[in-house]
């Protein structure tokens, strides 16, 4: 049924809990899991943690070791953009059957707090998306 599923990741507390559904789903269908984290764009220096390429690729690695660890293989992917959007794009290119995320990750789009990037993925997705909370 999901021969693919996307897992977009980042430092959140609703991502690492999503990785339990992400387990089950992928053990359940013996899906494919592409793990995608997202390089955000800023005009300024924010601060963020998920602006930094290095602690991205950190985080891809430990979270592929993670799910390693439960006997699923994992495809990687680090990508630059706004996430959202490129989520979106991703789910597109790997031929996603699923989408899985948190109900709400670090980062918020530049229309404010009532705009999540999880909202935005619902909205733009080419695939079903299962928010978990």
């Amino acid at each position: 049924m999901f021969k693919t599923v996307l897992f977009p990741i980042d430092q959140s507390r609703e991502a690492r809990e999503a990785a339990d559904m992400v387990v089950n789903i992928v053990q359940k269908y013996g899906s494919n899991l592409v793990l995608l984290s997202v390089v955000e764009e800023v005009a300024d220096s924010t601060g963020s943690v998920m602006t930094s390429p290095e602690t991205v690729a950190q985080l891809l690695e430990s979270a592929k070791s993670l799910f390693s660890q439960q006997g699923i293989s994992a495809e990687t992917l680090e990508r630059q953009g706004k996430p959202a959007f490129t989520i979106c794009d991703v789910a597109d290119e790997v031929g996603a059957d699923l989408i899985i995320m948190g109900c709400r990750g670090l980062g918020l789009t530049d229309e404010g707090s009532q705009d999540s990037v999880t909202t935005r993925v619902i909205n733009l997705s080419p695939c079903p998306v299962l928010i978990v909370p």
